[in-house]
Parts: C-alpha cells; structure tokens; sequence
C-alpha cells in the first residue's frame, strides 16, 4: 500500500469505535508488515549475547509513546535509519494504556505501520513497561491483583508484546531489616510473573523479562539487595527456565522529573557509580544484559553519553517527547487550551495545596492524552508530521549519545525472525491509572 493509504488506515484504526473495522485494518497492516520483513520480537538473544560480553559500549533506548503514536515512531524509524540502528525498543506501561487510551494491540499494530511507512525493516521490539503489582491493593485482595496482572501479560503477548518489564518492586519491604525478607515478595512475584510469560509464549521464542529491584523515587539500590533478590528470585523459578535478562534499579532519579514551582524541571544527581556497580554484578555474576536506568527523559542532555560508557543495558524514556508535543509551536493553540481547561475542571482534586498551576499542569496533563486522542490524531498529516520532525531531531540526538549506530548488523546476527501468530482479542485485563511510569 502507498503512504497515503497506510496514513489514512492507521489515521481509521486508532480515531474509530468500530470494532470489526479496527480488526480488519489491524489485520491488513500485520500482513503487509510480515510480508516486507517486518515483525515484532524479543531482543533476549541480544542481552544473553551483552550478558556473555559479545556486545558492548551501547545502551538501548526503551521510548514510551503516549500519543501522536504513529508519528513519533515514523520518526524513530527515519533516525534509525540513518545510522543503521536496530537495537531499540517501543514500550507502554501498564499506568499508560490507560491514560493513553492505548491498547497493546494497537500499539503494536502503529508501531508496525511505522515500519511499513518509513521503509524499515526487521525485527521490531515492542515491550510492556512497569507491568506492575500495585502494593495497596495487593493488599486488600492479593489474588485479583495477580489475576489482572496474569490478564494483561496475557493480552500483551497475543498484541505482539514480546518483551515485558515486571515491577513487583513496590512489594519491597524496607522495614524488614534482612534482605532476602525485604525482597521476598518481590522476587516471589516476579518468578510467578516469569513462569506465566513462559507458558504464553509464542513457539520458538523467549520473551525478554526484566525486574525490578527499587521503586524508582525511592532510595538508591545496592549490589546487596541485587544478590538477595537474585538468589531468591533463581530458587524461586524451575531448573532451566529463562530468567530476566535484565533488572531495573534506582539510581536517583524519578518519572517525569521533579517539577519546580515554576513549571520547569529540578536538577537531577544521577548516581552512576552505583548503576555501573549493579550493571556490572548484573552481566559478571548472573549473565543478564545489565542494569535499567527509569524516569531518564528529563536528564540534562550531558547525561546520556554517560550510559554507554558504563554500560547500562537499557534506558527508559518517555516524559520529554510528551512535553516537546505540548510545548510544540506546531500544536493548534486552541486544542491545547481545550486540553488544559478539560484539566482543571476534571483532575482538580489532584491540585494539591503548596502547588503552583504550572506544577499541577505538568503533572497531570498527560491523564488528557487519552480523552483528546482522536483530537490529536485528526490534526492534520502536515501538522503530525511537522510535530514528528521535532522530535526526530531529539531521537537523532539520543540515538548517537547512547552510541547505537550500526547495531542493526548485530541485532541481525542475534535475533531469528519468527513469525507470530496473531490472536486479535478486546482487552479484557484491568488497566488502571498508576503513577509507576517514566
């Protein structure tokens, strides 16, 4: 199909309400993906490959996607090219589906129309982000919140998600004063979370698991409290199973940025002595990719050349190219406008004393990404695609100070493509308004 084509059919597929009609086009898109080479897939092969010290001196950007989705990924997709990446990822988190109005399905179906636009092809790594236990209501009824859980990672994998981020760290219990007692329920949780992945995956691959080890906003992660969590966390799962290929810890910072009085974003000291340390305890003693850095988007721009050279496996990013679409000269000013007054009037319970209105804007203006999706995505293709150039030149930026170029060559060497049965379902997990992602 032509460009104009493909833009009109995705522009259908995420502004329209009806089902059979999304199906089809969903439908349409896999096939014409599969056939030009285009698929998703896990990037296991790749961190066993960075665990064993085949690859070295990148770190992989995870970008979340909160709207204007198919245009920021053509936009990923044209910075790759021109330096021959192919070792990123798309990721959504569990707290973003439902502030985005974004479903796992869809999100990978746009991503791949991406591909298809932008004259990628290859694997595509698409991930769910922060699939998270929420500690409150674990504790009013544990099992209907493993079970939704369980629900969504389902739905997840059947989208095409083939790589997926638990986050049973806000289980951790820092009141215990033993280790192994402080990480148990993590470690628990996140081997039943691993065990159920393994008996949905798709024949012949292994989707890429990672964990988590501190709640990004908490305090600084230790070698020590990796090893507890490890040690129970590989009795926990039976011989021979796959373990996580990588694990998120806090290092200093926290998702979207500590925002000041005056609407502008805090300093940050990110501590990368210890996030070089847990890399390193991570690949030397237990041969996963390394260590995962949260909440980076917001990071000085001296920051991120830093990552590579001490070899953090993966760095997630997602709260400035939300805020570079705000602050866009190219978003109409009125949508804006309807955008914050639909803000004061519906999340005004969350104006907090002590806040300024800057502050509160900025924290909450991503919950109306989803009531004004089918406003943003019926902007025009001029408009999206000048909005796209924008952040085109921020990938092209990130992209070289986390040193990925050429890796498409190595992600050719490592991954198989895998033809992935499609199972197109509603999905039918809990997908709740959490403030665990980036």
């Amino acid at each position: 199909m032509d460009r104009q084509q493909l833009d009109r059919i995705v522009k259908e597929l995420v502004i329209s309400d009806d089902a059979a009609k999304k199906e089809k086009i969903t439908h349409q898109i896999w096939d014409e993906a599969q056939s030009l080479g285009i698929y998703p897939a896990s990037i296991q092969d790749l961190y066993e490959a960075r665990g064993k010290s085949k690859f070295s001196g990148f770190t992989v950007p995870a970008i979340n996607l909160r709207t204007l989705t198919y245009d920021l990924a053509s936009a990923i997709f044209r910075a790759a090219k021109k330096i021959n990446a192919g070792a990123f990822i798309f990721e959504i988190a569990r707290s973003e589906m439902g502030y985005t109005d974004q479903k796992p399905l869809e999100y990978t179906t746009v991503c791949l129309a991406a591909a298809i636009r932008e004259g990628f092809s290859g694997p595509v790594f698409v991930q769910g982000d922060h699939f998270q236990i929420n500690a409150k209501k674990y504790k009013e009824n544990s099992q209907k919140e493993i079970e939704g859980l369980k629900k969504l990672i389902k739905e997840s994998i059947q989208g095409g998600f083939l790589n997926i981020d638990i986050d049973s760290s806000t289980l951790v219990d820092l009141d215990k004063k033993d280790l192994i007692e402080q990480q148990r329920l993590n470690f628990q949780m996140c081997a039943e979370m691993t065990k159920h992945i393994r008996s949905l995956q798709p024949q012949g691959v292994e989707v890429s698991v990672g964990g988590e080890i501190g709640e990004v906003g908490t305090k600084n992660s230790t070698p020590e409290e990796l090893k507890a969590f490890m040690q129970g966390y590989l009795d926990a799962i039976p011989k021979g199973m796959k373990p996580i290929s990588k694990v998120s810890v806090q290092t200093g910072t926290s998702h979207g940025g500590v925002v000041l009085p005056d609407g502008t974003i805090a300093k940050v000291k990110l501590d990368f002595d210890t996030l070089k340390n847990l890399s390193e305890v991570a690949r030397k003693e237990y041969g996963m990719a390394g260590a995962v850095q949260h909440g980076a988007s917001t990071l000085p721009e001296d920051a991120f050349h830093k990552f590579p050279a001490i070899e953090t496996a993966e760095v997630h990013l997602a709260t400035q190219f939300q805020n570079m679409i705000f602050e866009s000269k190219y978003l109409p000013s009125d949508l804006k406008r309807k955008m914050y007054a639909w803000i004061k009037e519906n999340l005004k319970s969350e104006f907090k004393d002590g806040m300024s209105e800057e502050q509160f804007i900025y924290k909450t203006r991503k919950k109306s990404l989803g009531p004004f999706k089918k406003d943003l995505m019926s902007l025009s293709q001029e408009i999206r695609d000048k909005i796209g150039k924008e952040l085109e030149e921020k990938f092209d930026f990130l992209f070289g100070q986390l040193n990925i170029k050429d890796t498409k060559k190595m992600i050719g060497e490592c991954i198989k493509a895998i033809k992935i049965d499609k199972v197109f379902k509603p999905l039918t997990a809990e997908v709740e308004h959490f403030e665990g992602d980036d």
